[in-house]
């Protein structure tokens, strides 16, 4: 029997939408800090700001846009999102301070959750529903290798370049991804009666009630990532290995690539747990051959499980949570599972770096993969003694 199409000209697109956009993201965020430190004279608090204040206003961006975006469209939100996210892209130009500057990153961040959350939502209406972890898995490698050019790109332009031909790139993106969306063809989604007839404040206007237990699994696993993150810079001069540290996520992003292609078809024919279980072990144990890490080897190799683990937990989870949701709260259960995403990145960095004083990098990455271990079994408590049900019910 021949399997639905899954590299359909639409799913290309909107794959090649979310890379520019991600790739905007991670390029501007390893460069925005020191551009405020050195045009705005920015103390380091604020400098820290300038960089995490992005991630809160994509979090309010999924908010808002969760409960709106089947009754506004999928594709004109998309269209709404990478228009306003192109017009705060050209505001970096305006020099008007760090009170600006911190306005517009949150503006900028918020337009991203927007655009982010539509493309989240579209991709997962257009892959064959018998093939949704495999196609969700391949969508998003255009987010994994983002992350490892973005970071690549930002820091070789900003030895090399100005700052204002760093901005101008990445306009050029933003019009790039406006223009390419235009390409894409998106069915119309029936409206539910159930959907047109909520009034009042819910809870479910703003989030998927049914995503919301992997989505807390999401924000465990995030949560632990975010210290590789933020400190891996700060370990790899502990442990003298800076130089090693800059190919970290080229090996992580790797070992992604390599993965995510077999993951996703074994959860699509197999389920959730037999790519879950694995991830969880995967994961703590590059943690925690992260902590022990005292030459390139180790340390690289502690990169490749990471990406090995919590690489192909992101893309599993995601697509369990547009798996249980119906068709006309997709775009919530997608909105949800990036606000828990989000959080967990974006806030994990800031409540961590009060342990940092108390105990070294190494310990941190330890407990942390510790940590890991513990929330398998939160994963089953929450999903995974469902998921063999779940699978055969919608099968």
């Amino acid at each position: 029997m021949n399997k639905p199409k899954l590299w359909t000209k639409d799913f290309i697109i909107v794959s090649g939408i979310n890379f520019l956009l991600t790739l905007v993201f991670y390029l501007l965020i390893v460069i925005i800090g020191v551009y405020a430190v050195e045009e705005f004279q920015a103390t380091t608090s604020q400098a820290g700001l300038v960089t995490g204040i992005f991630i809160v206003g994509a979090l309010i961006g999924r908010l808002l846009i969760g409960r709106s975006i089947d009754s506004i469209g999928r594709k004109k939100t998309l269209f709404i999102g990478l228009m306003l996210f192109t017009i705060t892209t050209l505001f970096y130009f305006i020099q008007l301070g760090i009170g600006f500057l911190l306005l517009n990153r949150f503006l900028h961040g918020i337009t991203l959750g927007i655009a982010s959350t539509a493309t989240g939502t579209i991709v997962a209406q257009i892959i064959p529903s018998k093939r949704k972890g495999e196609g969700i898995g391949y969508y998003s490698m255009s987010a994994t290798l983002a992350t490892a050019i973005g970071p690549f790109i930002g820091l070789y332009m900003s030895q090399h370049t100005s700052t204002h031909i760093i901005f101008s790139l990445c306009l050029a993106l933003g019009i790039i991804s406006f223009i390419t969306a235009f390409f894409l063809y998106v069915p119309q989604v029936e409206r539910s009666t159930e959907a047109s007839e909520i009034k009042g404040f819910k809870l479910s206007q703003f989030v998927e009630p049914k995503a919301i237990p992997i989505a807390v699994i999401t924000l465990v696993v995030a949560f632990c990532y975010s210290s590789v993150l933020s400190f891996i810079n700060f370990y790899a001069i502990e442990i003298d290995l800076v130089s090693t540290a800059s190919f970290f996520f080229l090996v992580y992003s790797i070992a992604v690539l390599l993965s995510r292609p077999f993951t996703g078809r074994l959860m699509d024919v197999k389920g959730a747990n037999y790519v879950m279980y694995p991830a969880f072990i995967l994961f703590a144990a590059g943690m925690m051959l992260l902590a022990s890490a005292h030459n390139s080897i180790t340390l690289l190799l502690g990169g490749a499980l990471i990406g090995l683990g919590f690489g192909n937990m992101q893309s599993c989870t995601q697509a369990i949570a547009v798996k249980l949701t119906p068709s006309h709260r997709m775009g919530l259960a997608t909105s949800t599972f990036f606000i828990f995403l989000d959080a967990g990145l974006g806030f994990g960095p800031y409540l961590l770096g009060f342990f940092v004083p108390m105990m070294s990098y190494a310990t941190l990455y330890m407990i942390l993969g510790v940590i890991v271990l513990l929330s398998s079994g939160l994963y089953f408590v929450l999903h995974g003694k469902k998921d063999k049900a779940q699978i055969n019910a919608l099968a």
